[in-house]
């Protein structure tokens, strides 16, 4: 029997991107398929998805929804199917899906979501004539008010709440609670309160019938005060439907022997094809032509991602003879600083502030490692694609980079396993340490062949995580 999914998400590539998130919710509906699971995606109706739905079919009409007209639209981008939520008066506005042109959050981000999750919950409910899901599957705070819309509709529709990252939470002060459409008894612990105010994500880690996260390590580390975001106590009262579910990559958008955004395409066995990509970083970025190693940075310029880690050794990673290409935006000042790091080390460190998706490919397949010194990571895509592609991956020992990055110990060089370095977290001497280890691992072109080749032998696709997921569905119908 086809089972019947809705997932709903705030992003989804290639339509809207802000981060891993969007390039989740994108690759999932293929792999489900092949497990009996049609999993349609409902997306806000920002600009850019109108303009891929163009003319979706209207499947219903919401005359106010908070605060406006609606309707809910039907279309097929590619092979997605997708609902659309057009609600001008949310969603139809300049900047990113979150924030003003100038980056600040946009003010009603609450009643945006809150509408968006309103609408997710209705199609649970049945909605749509067309189409009623068996499950909802709700990403992140912004979706995350679905499951309890659905629990105080009275609807047994089970819910899965997926938490890619528990510290983006929505959290709104209690103002806001009367317009949410929610009953009085709502407002309590066991609903959407949360110190005082409405938490979005909790109030769907309350309600859902299933909480996942995107790797297993971070389902332990979030029930501990370091990780937990405040929400470790409720995470540990529900541990009986906690599920850690590694991502995986799209394989076809990210595949070096086919990727058109490579100078050179190659395979494992074509490994020295990856040159004519590194010459074109090195253009690019602006950076000298030697044979030492080439590492790469792309990534949010944040706290989070360890970038100010990053910036304290940057002076000790260009002395160490490692050419440096940084991809990135975020933080003014850590923006700032890499750009001094480039002008003072000119030839040996780039910097590109700002994101570009091809440029990201490129940078995967043509440099020879990449850095990843987050402090917590809830999965981690890039350091998945730089196995793929034979961009060695350093990455700090947290999340889902120590669930797919096996070490560089003697041992498991000698048993061709290692893909990697890892090293300690939170610790700028730690990374600093990591890139030595790095170039004189380089050095040794045998055993960097190795590494490169058994990162390119991991499985990082979605197929092992489809079934689990697939499994977690069927298992919540049959409790139902």
């Amino acid at each position: 029997m086809t089972l019947k999914v809705l997932s709903a998400a705030s992003e989804m590539v290639p339509l809207v991107k802000t981060g891993g998130l969007a390039d989740v919710v994108g690759a999932l509906p293929r792999p489900l398929a092949a497990q009996g699971v049609e999993m349609r995606v409902f997306l806000p109706g920002y600009p850019a998805v109108k303009a891929a739905v163009k003319r979706g079919k209207r499947l219903h009409r919401y005359e106010d929804l908070f605060g406006g007209r609606a309707e809910i639209l039907g279309a097929e981008v590619g092979e997605t199917k997708l609902f659309c939520l057009d609600a001008p008066h949310l969603f139809d506005r300049p900047g990113s899906a979150y924030a003003q042109p100038g980056g600040a959050d946009w003010a009603d981000n609450w009643r945006r979501f809150a509408a968006f999750s309103r609408a997710a919950a209705d199609i649970a409910g049945g909605a749509l004539a067309s189409w009623k899901p068996d499950i909802l599957h709700a990403h992140d705070w912004q979706a995350a008010m679905a499951p309890a819309y659905l629990r105080y509709d009275g609807n047994a529709v089970p819910s899965v709440l997926t938490v890619h990252n528990l510290a983006f939470q929505g959290r709104f002060d209690a103002g806001i609670f009367g317009a949410l459409g929610l009953p009085a008894d709502a407002m309590a612990l066991d609903g959407v309160e949360y110190y005082g105010g409405v938490g979005f994500l909790k109030a769907g880690l309350q309600t859902a019938s299933a909480i996942t996260t995107v790797s297993p390590t971070y389902a332990q580390e979030i029930r501990t005060g370091a990780f937990g975001m405040g929400l470790d106590g409720l995470v540990n009262q529900r541990l009986d439907v906690l599920h850690g579910i590694l991502n995986g990559v799209d394989t076809g958008e990210w595949d070096p022997a086919a990727d058109p955004a490579l100078a050179s395409r190659y395979s494992a066995r074509a490994l020295r094809s990856r040159d004519a990509n590194r010459r074109a970083v090195e253009s690019r970025f602006g950076l000298e032509r030697d044979d030492g190693p080439l590492a790469c940075v792309i990534s949010r310029l944040t706290w989070q991602k360890g970038m100010d880690l990053l910036v304290a050794r940057i002076d000790e990673i260009a002395a160490a003879g490692v050419r440096l290409a940084v991809l990135g935006s975020g933080d003014h000042a850590l923006e700032g600083a890499l750009l001094a790091a480039a002008a003072r080390h000119r030839g040996r460190v780039g910097v590109v502030v700002g994101y570009d998706e091809q440029l990201s490919h490129l940078m995967q397949g043509g440099c020879d490692a990449i850095l990843i010194p987050s402090r917590f990571e809830p999965c981690g895509l890039t350091q998945l694609y730089g196995l793929r592609y034979g961009c060695v991956p350093l990455v700090a020992r947290t999340g889902g980079l120590a669930d797919t990055v096996i070490d560089a110990n003697e041992a498991a060089i000698a048993a061709g396993a290692a893909t990697g370095i890892v090293f300690q977290p939170d610790h700028a001497d730690a990374l600093a340490e990591a890139v030595r280890r790095m170039a004189r691992l380089h050095a040794d072109r045998a055993v960097w062949s190795g590494l490169q080749k058994a990162g390119m032998r991991t499985d990082v696709s979605w197929d092992r995580s489809a079934v689990r997921y697939a499994a977690l569905y069927r298992s919540l119908l049959s409790k139902g």
